[in-house]
């Protein structure tokens, strides 16, 4: 095990593992409260391999994750933590040809990680038997409560064997899981992180007030003046997020969507366009980027507001991730104001309001961004090649000139938005009917 975690390149615990682990390693239950990118896949998934026999050809131990690719960032973190010891971890989510599934199946992983819906397929199907494990997990244990999930966790967890060991991790703690904690627990110890810290300390929060008919107007603006190496953009419906991408890219940026009705090999390669850097801004919905493990992202905008406070605890907590600095700015329109306060009552923090950039601004921060850019292209070898044709323009035309004019052809110059913004409803909190991934 301190093979592989050194491999991993660990050097310390975060404070969910810290608590976390030594709990596990007793067989005890556990409910811990933890976001996404606190280390929380090794604070279970270190127990899990230590405690398993890699001889027990047999499902020792299943992670019920809300999406697919919630499921195959755990099971490849697993996979290297359990790679030492020869421990072995399948993902298993809907989306995915179930015949290569059943064949995979058939190498006896030791562990299982799965979506709800997919996970029951299997179970239905006799080709995933849950009598013989040792430890179920529920990894965003309140973000698949809300997807509606409920009925089909009781499903799997009654499919498992009484003396089980049973660990929830969840960003946030409701009534509905407290229920099923006492219902398939037995004396959970809790720990992680206080209400009161549900935001991360390393966000910078704030937020504009905006009219929806200029939210998209105000993001290019944002987007010129800070320059994010990697942001996600955050809209409410699918449509939205279709209508918004299209037209970042007709500007000029950098920018793919992501929501459930893309297939998987679709949401694969744009999720890898956006890890490598290939693309640096992200339109996703609420549902698409539930359970994304993205490091790096150093800008969140919530075009719309959340749905529910819980869901912008999840939201900012994309950035500003293991002690990196990040910030999350959120449009609201003057309706919805309100709504901003629940946000903060839950989260204990006041979200500061911020003006809105005027359009000189943005042209100066694109332009500022240019100069950047052009002092390291002149330190490149690359540019001897031009240094002939430059020679002739400066015999024309004087320097400051010639470089004001690349400025202006550089600039990405402000136009009238005219993007008719579709399913624009005020808030209403909604119940997720569809468990469809």
């Amino acid at each position: 095990m301190l093979q592989a975690v050194n491999e991993m390149g660990f050097e310390e615990t975060t404070p969910i593992q810290q608590q976390a682990i030594p709990i596990a390693l007793q067989g005890r239950d556990l409910i811990g409260q933890a976001q996404t990118g606190t280390g929380k896949t090794a604070a279970f998934g270190i127990p899990m391999v230590e405690r398993f026999d890699v001889d027990k050809e047999y499902i020792q131990g299943i992670v019920v994750t809300p999406t697919r690719e919630l499921a195959i960032q755990v099971a490849e973190e697993l996979y290297k933590i359990g790679q030492s010891k020869g421990i072995t971890a399948l993902p298993i989510y809907g989306g995915q040809n179930i015949e290569r599934q059943i064949k995979a199946l058939r190498k006896r992983p030791h562990i299982i990680v799965g979506t709800p819906g997919r996970l029951l397929d299997h179970i239905r199907r006799r080709t995933i038997r849950l009598k013989q494990i040792d430890i179920v997990v529920l990894d965003e244990a309140d973000e698949m409560l809300n997807m509606g999930f409920i009925e089909d966790i009781e499903k799997i967890l009654r499919e498992t064997p009484a003396e089980r060991q049973t660990l929830f991790f969840s960003a946030t703690i409701p009534r509905s899981l407290m229920k099923i904690a006492q219902q398939f627990m037995k004396k959970p110890e809790m720990i992680g992180i206080k209400s009161k810290e549900l935001t991360v300390p390393s966000t910078e929060q704030y937020y504009m007030e905006v009219q929806d008919n200029k939210k998209f107007s105000v993001l290019c603006r944002m987007l010129d003046i800070q320059s994010p190496e990697l942001a996600i953009v955050f809209v409410r419906t699918k449509r939205r997020v279709d209508e918004i991408a299209e037209a970042l890219k007709k500007r000029g940026y950098s920018a793919e969507r992501i929501h459930g009705d893309l297939t998987q090999s679709m949401r694969d390669t744009v999720m890898k366009q956006f890890r490598e850097g290939i693309i640096d801004t992200l339109v996703a919905t609420d549902v698409a980027a539930r359970g994304l493990d993205i490091s790096g992202v150093t800008h969140v905008y919530n075009f719309d507001i959340p749905q529910d406070p819980e869901s912008y605890v999840h939201r900012i907590g994309r950035t500003g991730r293991l002690g990196q600095t990040g910030q999350a700015l959120t449009f609201v329109t003057p309706r919805e104001l309100h709504h901003l306060k629940v946000i903060e009552s839950l989260t204990r923090r006041k979200i500061p309001r911020k003006a809105v950039p005027t359009s000189a601004q943005a042209i100066a921060g694109q332009q500022h961004l240019i100069m950047e850019q052009l002092v390291q292209v002149a330190e490149s070898p690359e540019i001897e090649q031009y240094q002939g044709f430059a020679r002739e323009l400066l015999e024309e035309t004087d320097s400051v000139t010639l470089l004001s004019a690349a400025l202006r052809m550089l600039t990405r110059e402000p136009e009238p938005v005219s993007l008719n913004l579709t399913d624009d409803m005020p808030y209403k909190k909604k119940k997720h009917k569809n468990k469809t991934l």
